[in-house]
């Protein structure tokens, strides 16, 4: 009798999922975010949002002249790298002070050191 009753309950809980229960999905998890971590998904995407178009290819004299010049008058430059995010968009400048530079690598106060050959624009000042 105890096994009979254990497939009665088995095919009630089968027919429960499968006609009667009717699933919430995300909106049941809703309640578990907190204030810092919305706010913490808004500015992700906001940031995300944010497109940077493509700027002139410059020769390498170009780029070497400009920030030859960056770092003996101790100006701020912006760097446009030749490298893409996964939806093809450029990504945000490097901005920053030129702090030195060796061989074919150029250092920003701040950042770690950017090959030449990545670079494809450089300008003076802060495009951020």
């Amino acid at each position: 009798m105890n096994k009979l009753r254990q497939i009665d309950d088995d095919q009630l809980v089968q027919r429960f999922f499968e006609h009667d229960y009717r699933d919430r999905g995300i909106l049941k998890w809703q309640g578990y975010y907190l204030s810092d971590h919305t706010a913490a998904l808004k500015k992700q995407a906001k940031q995300e949002a944010k497109k940077y178009p493509a700027r002139t290819q410059q020769s390498l004299e170009e780029m070497s002249q400009l920030l030859s010049q960056a770092y003996a008058n101790g100006q701020t430059v912006s760097i446009q790298l030749n490298n893409r995010d996964l939806d093809g968009h450029f990504l945000p400048d490097l901005v920053g002070k030129v702090i030195g530079y060796e061989d074919d690598r150029v250092y920003l106060a701040g950042q770690k050191g950017v090959a030449l050959g990545d670079v494809r624009n450089v300008e003076r000042g802060s495009r951020r």
